[in-house]
């Protein structure tokens, strides 16, 4: 009788937590936002976001035909000494950075075999660059004439295609879109008015994010080159407000911070407070690391060098510390003018890929433990599997109501000895019985406990299936006969 009185105030406990969460979210949907950033931070993060932890990021366009980053025509107009040699030796003089355009063909994109790459690399979401600083739109822009990839260039609507492919096969799409353009005489003449008139936002601006969000609904839109002005020039809360009101993705959009001088880390739905962003510890918001491939630039390099990439190891200890302190991460890779991505791009996904084939539980709608790196082994960080999902603060620690129903600690170096020493975890296998498991391999790993420390005994590494950054599983005994029952 007891045990029956016991099962029903759990079954309404659960209950109760999820119609709570429903109603917050019913509540949420039906909000009136208004254009001030006070209102707007109330709006709840859309889980998907949250739990799909890993994206790639696509920087391409005609910055790619030179090959030197995305910020060359800038770099150019700096007169860089590199790249103004480059242009005084191989092109005839009064070449602009237009005449590149023609080149930008694109004549290799297949937008499938990204789509399916990006399947078989484990990501969950895709961003590509639908316009940089040069104002080169991926898209037939009403408000970009000439200067875009449906009328010059590929002759295709670049963001149609992908956004498309990268929808068929489950993923999410995003479009990163840069609100300043360096040369645009809008924006330059609002820059020599001290931004106190508006040319630009509302006449190019306004109208092509609105544009971009109608035609193609992305599931993320990421604003870069915000720094120069206020958000008050940019209109942004006004934006944002429409976007969570009246878009087609209200509901389901995802915005980062930048949106005006002296904002990141302050607004949005995710904070990037600057490229490769990693505090390294549990924040109190959403945050997202987004980090390149290619060391040295965002956009296709033809100079580039095997040693100028990250390697599968330094990708994923981006990855597991970004996750494991409540963040997302947001992978670059730059394709050729041709539509293609290096090989070695491809080779560092497919390994990815391989790697969350084995120990994507620990990474994929996980949240964050009660500690992040081991306070005695500083090569371990954790993460939790738990329920019920926190709605109003995803990057909390476990609330004492939660059920953590796994752990999980990843290391990026195996012990010499095979040994591994963790001290956090002690005191929850002392008050309970846990089974511990190296995710790739079967078998109840010996442990014990003393002076406070826990000794793991590995198996030997050369039965280990995984080659790099391993994961031990912390699964309750009770858990453990639950899950087999459920096989059977």
């Amino acid at each position: 009788m007891i045990s029956l009185f016991v099962f029903i105030y759990c079954l309404a406990s659960f209950c109760y937590g999820v119609e709570n969460n429903t109603i917050v979210i019913k509540s949420e949907q039906c909000k009136k936002f208004e254009p001030c950033w006070a209102n707007l931070d109330t709006r709840i993060l859309p889980q998907w976001y949250d739990e799909a932890k890993i994206g790639i990021f696509i920087h391409w366009g005609i910055y790619s035909v030179p090959g030197f980053s995305e910020w060359f025509w800038n770099n150019w107009k700096e007169k860089e000494i590199v790249i103004h040699k480059f242009m005084e030796n191989h092109y005839a003089p009064g070449f602009t950075y237009q005449d590149f355009a023609p080149m930008f063909k694109a004549e290799f994109f297949d937008p499938n075999k990204w789509a399916h790459l990006f399947i078989k690399a484990g990501v969950r979401y895709v961003v590509l660059t639908s316009k940089h600083h040069d104002g080169f739109c991926m898209f037939p822009s009403k408000r970009s004439f000439s200067w875009n990839s449906c009328e010059v260039g590929p002759k295709l609507d670049v963001v149609s295609e992908l956004s498309n492919a990268i929808k068929q096969v489950g993923l999410k799409f995003g479009v990163y879109h840069s609100l300043f353009e360096w040369f645009n005489p809008m924006y330059k003449e609002d820059k020599k008015n001290n931004f106190k008139t508006l040319y630009y936002p509302n006449m190019k601006l306004w109208p092509e994010l609105k544009q971009l969000v109608n035609d193609y609904k992305p599931s993320l839109l990421w604003a870069d080159g915000d720094w120069e002005a206020y958000d008050t020039y940019w209109r942004s809360t006004d934006f944002l407000a429409w976007l969570y009101n009246e878009s087609p993705v209200k509901d389901e959009i995802v915005v980062n911070d930048r949106w005006g001088k002296g904002i990141s880390c302050k607004h949005g739905d995710f904070y990037n407070c600057h490229d490769r962003y990693n505090p390294g510890k549990l924040q109190p918001h959403k945050w997202e690391n987004a980090f390149t491939v290619d060391k040295k630039s965002w956009g296709f390099r033809k100079t580039m060098n095997a040693n100028d990439t990250m390697t599968i190891e330094e990708i994923l200890q981006e990855i597991v510390t970004s996750v494991s302190c409540g963040g997302n991460v947001l992978i670059n890779v730059g394709p050729t003018q041709y539509g293609t991505i290096p090989p070695i791009f491809q080779d560092r996904l497919l390994k990815l890929g391989h790697w969350l084939d084995i120990n994507g539980k620990a990474i994929y709608n996980s949240s964050p433990w009660h500690h992040q790196n081991d306070s005695v082994n500083s090569d371990v960080w954790y993460t939790c599997q738990k329920t019920p999902y926190n709605v109003l603060n995803p990057t909390a620690k476990p609330l004492i109501t939660d059920t953590i129903f796994e752990i999980f600690a990843i290391f990026f170096t195996w012990p010499v000895s095979n040994r591994l020493i963790l001290k956090d975890v002690t005191g929850y296998i002392q008050s309970s019985s846990y089974e511990i498991e190296l995710l790739g391999n079967d078998g109840d790993l010996w442990r014990e406990i003393k002076n406070g420390l826990t000794y793991i005994k590995l198996p030997d590494k050369a039965t280990v299936l995984v080659e790099y950054t391993w994961v031990l599983r912390f699964t309750p005994k009770y858990k453990t006969s639950e899950l087999r029952k459920n096989k059977t």
